[in-house]
């Protein structure tokens, strides 16, 4: 075999590998299908390094203990939530149920003595309701809103303290009304908002615009921000965002009612409740019981709308993305793995058929040795002109080799002498002489 047939033998094996290994090193790859990179910050961070501890404490076990067993609702300075009372003492009824109420913003020791406080049937922590083994949690948009905005945990209450008293769950009631801003309130509201595109409120805590979140969030054209405090319970809320979006049309409005957020503006329609659910899907459970600044809450809402910008909503186009070499090749990996193997095995059964097998030589100076000797042996049997043609081609071939004339020049002399000497052994009439049988025997 040439060494050109051995490099490609070989060299077809070792491509056979190195696919194998791209192959398997590339199912490890995570599949990548989102809209686009969103740059949203997505790390982790520890308790109390986002400002959600609020400046509160509760009293001892035995001091909440005291006052549970004194009265059946009892509510720790910096409590926020609120119920109707009416629908939770319908509930209730004549069993013993007793509430502990206790303000947001409890570090993890805090919270932990409110759980220690016997004989308590329902505990409420911020706004995060549990009892027994049960959490109960609001699950939809109108629950977050009311909860958020207001404090209202009615729905909450009535659900868990029906669940700890093996009753049918209650209705779901969405006790949260709206009315129209005044035209001093709107004023207000619009005057800020023309100035300086942030109004912020008495009473709310948002000191300033997350200015990375909001350009990630809305880069097109800035939003407008609106901060209210906690609306007060059982009232109905000044709904301000439709109202701006007429006098700023086409601009994105941003309201807080305390940690609830509304969006109005452009594609609100297919946004503003994706966004919702999905941001108090996730967060709902961490603002219930901790006390964050407006700010941070902000922040985390606008990662979550530069998110679902980037999943594509907004008519935006596709942001081009090169394609990746690697998963356009995938599919052909298998199929040119097993085309080098076949290539390899083909080879390796070539050089296996002849060293065993009866194949014809294709050297040239093993030809012309194997047919000088057949000349000689014939040589003894004959004068035949055939043989003396055959031994001057031979003598002439021997030449060529020495003086290095091309292959093509060498092959014609040995054809010619091959033909020659295989006359000479049909005359004869000796078929052992003759070139192809005579080689073919001499090379097994």
């Amino acid at each position: 075999m040439s060494k050109r047939t051995e490099w490609v033998r070989w060299g077809s094996l070792a491509a056979a590998v190195a696919v194998l290994v791209v192959f398997l090193l590339s199912q490890g790859q995570d599949v990548d299908v989102s809209y686009g990179r969103s740059p949203s910050p997505s790390a982790a961070i520890g308790e109390g390094e986002a400002g959600e501890l609020g400046d509160v404490t509760v009293p001892s076990v035995d001091e909440m203990a005291a006052l549970v067993r004194a009265d059946d609702v009892v509510r720790l300075p910096g409590a926020i939530a609120s119920w109707d009372d009416e629908r939770v003492r319908d509930v209730i009824g004549d069993d013993d149920v007793r509430i502990l109420v206790a303000p947001p913003g409890l570090d993890e020791d805090e919270r932990k003595s409110v759980r220690e406080v016997d004989d308590v049937t329902v505990r409420v922590i911020g706004t995060q309701v549990s009892g027994g083994l049960y959490q109960s949690s609001a699950d939809r948009v109108a629950g977050w809103r009311a909860e958020f905005a207001t404090g209202d945990v009615t729905d909450q209450l009535v659900t868990l303290i029906a669940a700890l008293n093996d009753r049918p769950e209650p209705e779901s009631v969405d006790q949260h009304t709206w009315r129209d801003p005044t035209e001093a309130e709107l004023a207000a509201v619009a005057d800020d908002l023309r100035r300086t595109g942030v109004h912020t409120a008495e009473g709310a805590t948002l000191d300033r615009v997350p200015e990375q979140s909001a350009s990630a969030a809305f880069p097109d054209r800035p939003a407008l921000y609106v901060a209210l405090p906690r609306q007060p319970f059982g009232e109905p809320v000044p709904q301000y965002g439709p109202a701006l979006a007429g006098l700023f049309p086409d601009t994105p409005i941003v309201v807080l009612y305390g940690w609830w957020i509304e969006y109005h503006g452009p594609h609100a329609a297919d946004f503003d409740e994706l966004v919702a659910a999905s941001f108090y899907g996730q967060f709902g459970d961490r603002l219930s019981h901790y006390d964050y600044p407006q700010r941070n809450v902000l922040a985390a809402y606008l990662a979550r709308v530069a998110d679902v910008r980037y999943a594509g909503l907004f008519d935006r186009p596709l942001p081009y993305q090169p394609p990746d070499p690697l998963r356009v090749a995938l599919p052909a990996l298998p199929w040119l793995f097993t085309g080098c193997v076949v290539v390899f095995l083909a080879l390796s059964a070539r050089t296996v058929l002849r060293r065993t097998g009866r194949a014809p030589v294709n050297s040239t100076n093993a030809r012309l040795a194997g047919l000088t000797a057949l000349a000689v042996e014939v040589s003894g049997l004959t004068r035949d002109p055939h043989l003396t043609r055959g031994i001057g081609k031979l003598g002439a071939a021997g030449e060529a080799l020495a003086n290095d004339l091309p292959d093509r020049h060498v092959r014609t002399l040995l054809d010619g002498a091959e033909a020659e000497l295989d006359a000479a052994a049909r005359a004869l009439g000796r078929a052992d002489y003759r070139p192809d049988v005579y080689l073919a025997g001499r090379l097994v």
